[in-house]
């Protein structure tokens, strides 16, 4: 009997629980390190937006354009040269406009997904996931990062065909640039790993990521904080701008350094007017613009993360997806790449542009209706620099009909696009969509008031440049469920003429969007089945009417200091616990610690002859003998409300936490508890 016992504890010892309890342990709190360690910690924080920019100088040596990467200064001109040069034969264009991006968005998939399974999407849900206290392993390896840049390089390249950015995907190479330096910084000074620490790396990491792209040091840390973070640290609020200033810094810098420009200046020029940028009585179509832009993004969140769930569990679909990942991007990409074909419908939705010259078209401060009111301009065989809006006009459909087309042709081919399991990022896409949208506006109402909005009785003309800015932070912004969205806008064209409509705008899209729908990647989140914890706040739910005895788990296995060490060896072996609660005796069940099972398991292992017949041993001989009981700090009450507990648990980072009554040990609470209190608040179960 004894060796029988001695058997089944080697073999606990040899299991995976204790693994999986460090996946799911709490961030620690922070540790002093030496004067060394400080230094090194703040070069290691600076140091991914150096490696980024290092990868971008190294890679594109023509120049940065609009993110500093090899597809916007080498492959995407090559396909549109390949388009161009190729002959008058409509077959040849047709099958060197697709299967260029088709060939490119095939060898991303697969050769991303050989390489690791989470280098495709985003990253950014997954990210929000770790910083939340859950360890995802493999994802911040630094073997993902190779599988990341390659797959990258090649959705970058399809350009606006695919029609996908690289926010997201610029995030997730930061955070694993950081987490690499954060390791080699440890085993350097001998320092053993703080999570604390590298959770603060992270944060600033994330921040540099999006500051690469836009070259926006303040909208990427707000930006970072308002989409992975429910509570943030001020301690950590200056290491993200540090962070975040060397990256933009370094980017606007290498296009210096490229001969692209004469000094550091916004990534996208815009000529407003600065007197008198708009009249008193458009902040009411500010406003509505906003409101427009929330219900549009309701309703993109709800198909986006309707069709994604539809492709995952669809059978023909999902073993699709399952067997051959590229050849579901390869059909994807030709449905996307063969209705932007120009002299298809792509005439009607500026397909020959890229996503830096959409942008830039949208921008422009002068009213296109009015423009071609009387006259028709020509469609040129190339799209011209200096006038990309002819891109944008067709004498049978005009500007109002073209802007209308590419807007209902891109709600669906963006949620399209993102369901490609490839490295991609889902921003730049919104914010384009958003700025037509605005730009659409911006057009209506230039031809309604043609001269201009009079208040104090001077006239000004509209601008729908304006509104297509505007339109790109409210609709971004309501996707997202951020604010920084408006900063972003002002960064990226360097003028604060539009501030407060622009602002205001966001705002009401916010106030729409989250009140009926989870953000983008929290929606990601849900479609994917990562471990979450829901959100409450703005939902119309009695959180603070319910109280954790409601809803907590009975069902506790406690280990009394009084129990004897066989009975202890049949605890242990019968269940595959993470911890267990410590309580003082049997009889009095009031909570004193826990054990890990792990720890436990060597302390039962270290005393073999304590199984000889007739020597009887207890629980607290083994505590004793070196195994050591971790205090139980924060404990709920009965009587703690849902959104009390809730709140606990997002501020701490915890993953579950025990219940006592009177120092009783009665019960505990897991994200399973709490996930399932908050179901049943937003959909009540049926009466029996």
């Amino acid at each position: 009997m004894g060796k029988q016992r001695l058997r089944d504890v080697e073999w606990l010892a040899k299991g995976h629980s204790a693994r999986e309890w460090q996946h799911w342990d709490m961030i620690q709190g922070p540790t002093l390190a030496s004067s060394w360690g400080s230094a090194t910690y703040w070069v290691a924080l600076g140091h991914p937006s150096l490696s980024l920019h290092f990868l971008a100088s190294k890679w594109a040596p023509e120049g940065c354009r609009a993110c500093g990467w090899l597809p916007d200064s080498l492959l995407s001109p090559a396909h549109k040269w390949l388009y161009r040069e190729i002959g008058d034969s409509h077959l040849l264009r047709y099958l060197s406009w697709t299967v260029y991006p088709v060939a490119l968005v095939s060898f991303s998939s697969g050769f991303s997904q050989s390489i690791t399974p989470f280098s495709g999407g985003s990253g950014i849900p997954e990210l929000k996931t770790i910083l939340s206290g859950v360890v995802l392993e493999d994802y911040l390896d630094i073997k993902n990062f190779g599988a990341k840049v390659v797959g990258l390089t090649c959705t970058l390249a399809t350009g606006s065909t695919i029609f996908l950015g690289k926010v997201g995907p610029f995030v997730h190479l930061s955070v694993m640039i950081a987490a690499y330096l954060g390791r080699m910084r440890t085993k350097a000074i001998g320092e053993s790993e703080n999570k604390s620490k590298q959770n603060e790396m992270l944060v600033a990491a994330a921040a540099v990521g999006v500051a690469t792209v836009f070259a926006a040091p303040f909208s990427g840390v707000l930006f970072s904080i308002e989409v992975m973070s429910s509570h943030f640290s001020v301690w950590d609020y200056w290491r993200g701008f540090f962070a975040a200033t060397c990256g933009a810094f370094m980017f606007r810098l290498l296009a210096v350094f490229n001969s692209e420009q004469e000094t550091i200046t916004s990534l996208y020029k815009t000529s407003f007017r600065v007197d008198v940028p708009f009249d008193l009585p458009e902040i009411f179509f500010f406003v509505a613009l906003g409101a427009i832009c929330g219900i549009l993004s309701c309703a993109y969140l709800f198909c986006q993360r309707t069709f994604l769930s539809f492709v995952k569990t669809n059978r023909a679909l999902s073993k699709l997806l399952a067997t051959s990942k590229p050849l579901y991007s390869a059909l994807a990409a030709l449905v996307l790449a063969s209705i932007t074909y120009p002299p298809g419908v792509g005439r009607f939705m500026a397909s020959r542009l890229s996503m830096r010259e959409h942008l830039d078209s949208l921008f422009d401060n002068n009213s296109w209706a009015l423009m071609t009111r009387n006259s028709s301009p020509p469609w040129p065989s190339e799209p011209d620099p200096q006038n990309l809006w002819f891109e944008w006009y067709h004498p049978r459909f005009t500007i109002f009909g073209t802007l209308t087309f590419f807007l209902v042709m891109k709600f669906w081919m963006i949620i399209l696009a993102t369901t490609i399991p490839m490295p991609s990022g889902y921003f730049m896409p919104i914010f384009i969509f958003g700025a037509a949208i605005g730009r659409l506006i911006g057009e209506a109402l230039s031809v309604a008031f043609p001269e201009g909005i009079v208040a104090g009785g001077v006239t000004n003309p509209i601008m729908p440049g304006g509104y297509a800015l505007a339109g790109a932070a409210a609709f971004s912004g309501a996707v997202t469920h951020t604010i920084s969205t408006a900063l972003l806008a002002f960064e990226l064209t360097g003028q604060m003429v539009h501030a407060l409509p622009v602002l205001m705008a966001v705002l009401a899209a916010n106030a729409i969007a989250q009140s009926f729908q989870p953000s983008f990647y929290d929606g990601t989140i849900i479609v994917k089945k990562l471990p979450y914890l829901p959100w409450i706040r703005c939902r119309k739910i009695s959180s603070h009417h319910v109280i954790v005895e409601h809803f907590m788990n009975r069902t506790i296995t406690t280990l009394a200091k009084d129990t004897p060490q066989e009975e202890v060896v049949k605890v242990v072996t019968a269940t595959d616990t993470a911890e267990y609660p410590l309580v003082e005796s049997t009889e009095s069940q009031i909570l004193v610690g826990t054990v890990q099972r792990a720890q436990l398991v060597q302390a039962l292992q270290a005393e073999p002859s304590s199984w000889v017949p007739g020597h009887q041993q207890c629980l607290q001989d083994i505590l004793a003998g070196g195994c050591p009981v971790e205090p139980v700090t924060l404990k709920l009450s009965p009587e703690t409300s849902l959104h009390q507990a809730h709140n606990l648990f997002e501020l701490l980072k915890l993953q579950s936490l025990f219940v006592t009554s009177h120092g009783r040990a009665v019960g505990f609470v897991s994200w399973v508890e709490l996930k399932k209190a908050i179901s049943n608040l937003t959909n009540p179960p049926a009466p029996k």
